[in-house]
Parts: structure tokens; sequence; C-alpha cells
């Protein structure tokens, strides 16, 4: 078995690596400020995106949730996979050969890598049975629908034969074990072995943001299949089905760009919005849309804003009409705006391309109408508005929904919209959602929490840009520091090594200091990570924030010349303290004594120091 990767490598595949390409495979990014971009958090659910990146320092850290790390450490927590692992996958993308300590090649893995590849291979296996006589079944079922051979190509559209073992052979031919081949869902124990778990099934696969397959989807096609119309590949390790959603491996970048998402109900539904250009589609895999899938679009989208869209394409039956209330149970926790989409007829996207063409689709999106509404309508269906009755029980179903409305604009137009619909004064709705809103809060409330700085035992010792204070002296140092870290690579070594020599009067900040100037060679790559991962405790997370935080300055140009500047006058504030002791000192001397002399040559020296560094700024 091969050795460790060796250090050499494992660096220089760091430093060929952006780490905001990786980062942004699963994470909308923004640029925010100078050499830096901005998105939600993929550690911990947030509305307001404090996840820096800064690809130049090849580091990352969270303001809201204190994550941060470099680009092993990102797909460690994020991916779940080994530093070994990470490394590996890193330097396959770049095309980099890795050495081992031992001079080995690299070693096989049995965990999640095993089962990304065995997926990959499936996946590859499947689409080319697709080419095959006996696949001419599922052919005419994508043709029937309005899908050709390229469509086929373009979402990776497979056929799983109808035999018992066609695919586990070929994948054992590759080296897939029994064990990797049943853990990835691949295969299902019976009696006498192991079989296909996909057999005369149309297969879609299953990818995850970055494009890797985490499973299949497959369809019935032939009468005598007495299984589910639709089968998925089972809970892995790798395939969650609450967090997976078909088609974002595709729609990801039109998703982040235009802030808008298209959710439809099954993977032909997603084909056709896309070949109708409708590009931000995507669709549950064999589960309800909820709370988990939010997270993943959320981060995807990066809506820091109102401005963007989620749209629920939902049929108008008793089974849609029940999918959107969930839906718009979880809706509030979208930024976006959500909205709901009911195709002519009751087609679904798939159905409506097939008989009235793209435009149709297009239409479909553009026809949308807010999820509030929709919600309203189905929750007035069920009572006679003729009558004073019916027009009360609706008008107690449906305040609920406008209670629950946080915007402080939207909710008093709801209020005259519903009292439209129902016939009713405006007077009599507003105090009937205002009863439902006290209601909802009492069934909502629960025991006050405690904010984790006054639980006892658990002293808040955790040190923070926000928590510092707003002095002159601190925001000096804070802001040089900061930009020795960011810009320190660019910057004159000897200014640096002046400005870090005196301690600075703020302990969490003396702290990062002490690190930084021992830091070494500021030109080498990771030098500033390698610098805050040296930072004692309980300061590192503030390091962090140092590293990561938006430094104010227009452009790039214009920051290094700030933080140089910055520089320069933590050396002048050295200076004035040495001339402020020696001004003191010289009072307890004889002016014409060997130490008088030497002190007025000192201070000569300081001023003429002084004056050169001003004539900078």
């Amino acid at each position: 078995m091969a050795g460790r990767i060796r250090q050499a490598d494992v660096e220089e595949v760091k430093a060929r690596t952006n780490i905001a390409d990786i980062i942004g495979e699963r994470v909308a990014l923004k640029n925010a400020g100078v050499g830096a971009m901005k998105g939600l958090c993929p550690f911990h659910d947030e509305r307001s995106p404090s996840f820096n990146v800064r690809a130049q320092a090849g580091f990352y850290h969270c303001f809201g949730c204190g994550e941060s790390g470099d680009v092993y450490s990102f797909l460690t927590k994020m991916d779940h996979v080994s530093f070994t692992e990470a490394v590996e996958r890193l330097a396959g993308r770049i095309a980099y050969t890795l050495h081992y300590e031992d001079g080995g090649a690299a070693p096989e893995h049995t965990g999640r890598t095993r089962l990304f590849a065995a997926n990959a291979a499936a996946a590859e296996f499947f689409r080319a049975q697709l080419q095959t006589g006996e696949a001419d079944t599922a052919r005419r079922f994508l043709g029937e629908r309005g899908f050709d051979a390229g469509a086929a190509a373009h979402f990776g559209v497979g056929y799983a034969p109808k035999g018992w073992s066609g695919m586990h052979d070929a994948l054992k031919a590759k080296g897939f074990t029994d064990e990797e081949l049943t853990t990835s869902g691949l295969v299902s124990q019976g009696q006498r072995g192991v079989y296909d778990r996909f057999r005369g099934r149309l297969v879609w696969p299953i990818r995850d943001v970055t494009g890797q397959v985490l499973g299949f989807g497959a369809r019935r096609l032939y009468d005598d299949d007495k299984g589910p119309k639709y089968l998925n590949t089972p809970e892995t390790t790798i395939y969650k089905k609450a967090q997976v959603l078909y088609g974002l491996d595709l729609a990801k970048r039109d998703i982040s760009r235009e802030h808008q998402v298209v959710v439809v109900e099954g993977y032909t539904d997603v084909m056709a919005c896309h070949l109708a250009g409708i590009t931000t589609a995507i669709a549950t895999c064999g589960t309800a849309f909820g709370s988990d899938h939010i997270t993943v679009l959320r981060r995807v989208m990066g809506d820091d804003s109102t401005a963007g869209e989620v749209v629920f394409t939902f049929d108008p039956d008793a089974a849609g009409q029940k999918a959107a209330l969930r839906a718009f149970a979880d809706a509030k926790r979208f930024n976006a705006q959500t909205y709901v989409a009911t195709g002519p007829e009751g087609l679904d996207p798939c159905d409506l391309r097939l008989r009235r063409g793209d435009g149709a689709v297009r239409g479909l999106i553009e026809h949308k109408v807010p999820m509030v509404e929709f919600v309203l309508d189905q929750r007035i269906a069920g009572f006679d508005l003729a009558s004073v009755e019916g027009r009360v029980g609706a008008l107690r179903a449906s305040a609920p929904v406008v209670a629950e409305l946080r915007d402080a604009l939207l909710q008093p137009e709801y209020v005259r919209v519903l009292a439209r619909r129902l016939g009713m004064d405006t007077e009599d709705v507003r105090r009937e959602v205002e009863r439902a809103a006290r209601a909802g809060g009492r069934r909502e409330s629960g025991p006050a929490a405690v904010p984790a700085e006054e639980v006892v035992g658990e002293p808040l010792v955790r040190v923070t840009l926000a928590s510092l204070p707003r002095t002159a002296a601190v925001t000096i140092e804070r802001d040089a520091i900061m930009g020795i870290l960011q810009f320190g690579h660019r910057m004159d070594a000897a200014l640096i090594a002046r400005a870090l020599e005196a301690p600075f009067r703020h302990p969490a900040l003396d702290a990062v200091r002490q690190a930084v100037r021992q830091a070494g060679d500021m030109q080498r790559p990771g030098w500033a990570l390698d610098a805050i991962g040296t930072v004692r405790e309980p300061y590192r997370s503030l390091a962090g924030e140092l590293l990561a935080a938006d430094f104010p300055a227009l452009d790039d140009t214009a920051a290094l010349s700030s933080a140089s500047d910055l520089a320069r006058r933590l050396v002048i504030r050295s200076l004035e303290s040495q001339k402020s002791e020696l001004l003191g000192a010289i009072q307890r001397v004889s002016a014409s004594s060997d130490e008088g002399r030497t002190i007025r040559l000192r201070l000569r020296e300081l001023d003429a120091q002084r004056d050169e560094l001003t004539a900078d700024i």
C-alpha cells in the first residue's frame, strides 16, 4: 500500500487550485471588496451572506459560525472525504501526478471515493446500453415525449438491460467488489446472491452540484415489471434523497446568474424545461420538496435580496394542492419571492411541450402567480362564498396564511386582496388576520433561549472584529494587520518587519501580530494561512476574520497603497513612543554627559526617520 502523499505535492496542488472555483461549485459567490468573494455559508443556515472567500490567500471564513480553512479543509468538511482523498481529487482536476513517500501509486479507497467511482462507471454502462437493440423500447419512450438522441446524451439518460446481472458483471470486470456495489445501491442482495437493482428500465443519473453521480432514477418500461413506476437509488452515504435535486448540476450557473429556480415534478419535466429554454429547472428525486432542498438552493441562488424567484409547478389535482401547501409552509425560508405555475388542462411541462411546443412551456413560467394567492385560492375553494357562513369559514381558514407573511408591505396588501375575494369588509379581515397572528405566536412560543455567553461555565472568550473596541489605537492595529495578511506578499518586506516590531496595545491583535511576525517568507503561497494557524487561542478565529474581511479600498492598487500607509503609521507610532520615552529620560540626566549626548543623537535619528516616513504618506 502506498504511503503518505509528499508534502511538496500537497502544497503544489493547493497552490495550483483556485479555492473560489471549488467553493463556487457549491455556493454562489459574489465579489465583495478587493480580492474577496462572499456567499451563504454551506456549514450553517443563514439568510444574509457572511461566508467570505479570499482566492489569493486560498482561505475561507464564515463570520457567522466561525468555520474557516483552506481548500482541503473545505472538501473534507463539505464532502466528508479524507484529507488524502481531497488532495487526490484536486490533483485529478488539474492532471497533476502525485508522488507518495514510498514511491508507490495512488492507494485505492473503499469509502466515498469508491462509491462515486462505482456510480460513474454504472452511468457509463447505462448510456452505452441505450444504443443496443434491446433498448428500442426505451428510445421509443423518449422519442414519444419529444426527446431525441442529443437530448438523451445531454442529460446522460441510459438504459438498464433486463438481465439480472448485466451491470453487476460489467462493473465487477472493472474491479468493483460486491460489497462496494451493494453499498452504492447498484445491486440488491437475494437468496442466490446479488442482482442488478435496475433492470429493464430507462435510467437518469442523479448528480450533485459538482457533477458527480450520486445515484439513479429509473422508469418502468415493460408491462411485466411489477415494481414501482419510478425506482430510485436507496439511501447511501452519498445519496440522501432529501438533499439531492435532479438537474442542479446543469442548472446551477443559470440559477446563480438569474436568481431564479423552477421546481418541477419529474425527470422528463426537467428535460422539457431545459430544452424549451427554462434552464433553471430542477426536480426532487422521489420525495417531497423540503427544508434541506431549500438550504441547497439558497446557497446556489445566493438569495441575499428579495429579487430572486422560486417557481413551483404543481398539478391542479388534490396531490398537487397538497404539495403546494407543504411548499408554502417552508417558503418563508427563502429570501426570494415564491410563485406557482400550473399548466393548462393540468398539463405538466413535458406534456405541454409535446402538445403545444417550447413557447407554451416558457409561457407557463411567465404566467406564474404568487404562491400566497395560490394557497389562498386553495383555502377558499371549499367554501360557499354566497352564504354568510361560507364567507366566515373561508376567512377563518385563509387568515392564518396572510398572518404568516412577515413582509410589512405585503401583509396589508393581501388583507385587501382577501377582503375583495371574500366580499367582506377590510377591517373585519384585518382583525381576523391579527387574531390568527396572535394565536400562531402562542403556539410557537416556548422557553426563551439563553445566549451562549450567559451559560454558566461557558464564559464568552471568542474575540471577533465586531467586539474590538472602537478606539483610534485599535483601529490602526486592526486595519494594518488586516492589510499585511491580505497584501503582505506585495508589500515591502523591510517595512512590514519594522511595523511588526513593537507590541500592539490590544492583546488579541498583538497575538496575531506575533504570529505574522514569525511567518517568514511572505512571497511563499499560503504564508498567511499558515500564519493564522499558529495564532494562540482564543484569538485564532479573529485572525481568520482579519484575513477574510473586506479591506477598505476601492481597488487593488488603492488597497496596496493603503496597506503600506497603515504599516508606515505603525512605524511612526513606534517612533513617537520611543521619542516620548527619551524626552522623559533626558530630563533626568545632565545635558553635557555622555548619556545626554547619546539621547540627543537618538532623538535626531528618530525625527529624521519620522520625517522620511511622513513624506510618503
